[in-house]
C-alpha cells in the first residue's frame, strides 16, 4: 500500500507540478527558483513527511542540471525541512510531537521578551508594517494558499523581534526559525479551524502592541508561542499519526 502511494505521488500531483513548470527554469538564478517550488510542495503536502527527494529526478523533469537543484536542497537542509540520511539521501523531515513541544518551550520566553520590548519600541510605521502582514494572512486565507500564510506568519514573528532592538533577542531568533519554518510546514499544515480567525488573533497581537503595555503584549504572545492562543484546533484530542522512519527503524 505504502509503494503504491508513493508511486502515485511520484506519478501524480508533485510530478504534474515538475512537468508545467519546467519551462520557468530557463533564466539565471535557477537554484532560487528550485528552492522555491520544492519549498512549496513540501509546505502544502505534495511531498510528504519522510518522502525521498531525488536531485537527478527533480532535475530530469524540470529539465536543468543537477547543480541548482543540489543547491535548493541544501537550502531546504539548512532550514530544517530536509534531512540527509547517509547511503540514503534527502528526506523531508517528520517533526514529532515531542520536537514540537521543545521548540514551544524556547519559544514562549523568547516572544515573550520579543514583544515586552517592542511594545516599548513600537512606531506607526512599524505598526503599519505588522498590520499588512496580518492583510497579507487574510488574502493568503482567501487564495488558499498555506505556503503564503506561513511566511506571512513567520515574517510577522521575525519583524517583531527586529522592532524589539535587542541584537541579541534577534540572533537567538534567527537561530530557532528555521526550525520554526520546519514545524509550521511540515507538523501543523493541516489546521483544522478558522485561518481567518488564526489571522484576526496576529491582529488582536497588534493592537496590544500599538497599546504600548509590555506586560500585557508579552503576556499574549507566550500564549500564543505555547499554542494557548483563543483560536480552536479541530484536531485537538485526535491521535496523532506516528510515521515510518525513513532510515527503517
Amino acid at each position: 500500500m505504502a509503494s503504491t502511494r508513493q508511486a502515485n505521488r511520484t506519478t501524480g500531483g508533485f510530478a504534474s507540478t515538475l512537468a508545467t513548470n519546467k519551462d520557468r527554469f530557463r533564466n539565471t538564478l535557477i537554484s532560487d527558483q528550485v528552492y522555491v517550488l520544492l519549498r512549496q510542495a513540501i509546505v502544502e503536502g505534495d511531498l510528504a513527511p519522510n518522502e525521498r527527494v531525488v536531485e537527478s529526478e527533480i532535475a530530469r523533469r524540470l529539465g536543468v542540471s543537477q547543480a541548482p537543484v543540489r543547491e535548493a536542497v541544501k537550502q531546504l537542509a539548512r532550514e530544517g525541512l530536509l534531512m540527509h540520511v547517509p547511503r540514503r539521501g534527502n528526506f523531508v523531515v517528520e517533526i514529532s510531537t515531542q520536537d514540537a513541544e521543545y521548540a514551544r518551550q524556547v519559544r514562549e520566553p523568547l516572544e515573550r521578551l520579543a514583544a515586552q520590548l517592542a511594545a516599548e519600541h513600537m512606531t506607526e510605521d512599524n505598526l503599519a508594517e505588522l498590520d499588512e502582514l496580518v492583510e497579507q494572512m487574510h488574502r493568503a486565507v482567501a487564495a488558499n494558499d498555506v505556503s503564503q500564510f506561513r511566511d506571512a506568519d513567520i515574517a510577522f514573528h521575525t519583524r517583531v523581534s527586529q522592532i524589539a532592538a535587542n541584537p541579541f533577542l534577534f540572533r537567538m531568533w534567527e537561530v530557532l526559525e528555521p526550525s520554526l519554518r520546519a514545524l509550521r510546514a511540515i507538523a501543523d499544515p493541516l489546521f483544522e479551524g478558522d485561518w481567518h480567525a488564526m489571522a484576526d488573533e496576529h491582529g488582536r497581537l497588534v493592537s496590544l502592541l500599538r497599546d504600548g503595555d509590555p506586560a500585557a503584549a508579552g503576556e499574549a504572545f507566550a500564549d500564543h508561542a505555547a499554542g494557548r492562543a483563543p483560536v480552536p484546533d479541530g484536531r485537538a484530542g485526535k491521535k496523532p499519526r506516528r510515521a515510518a522512519s525513513p532510515r527503517g527503524e
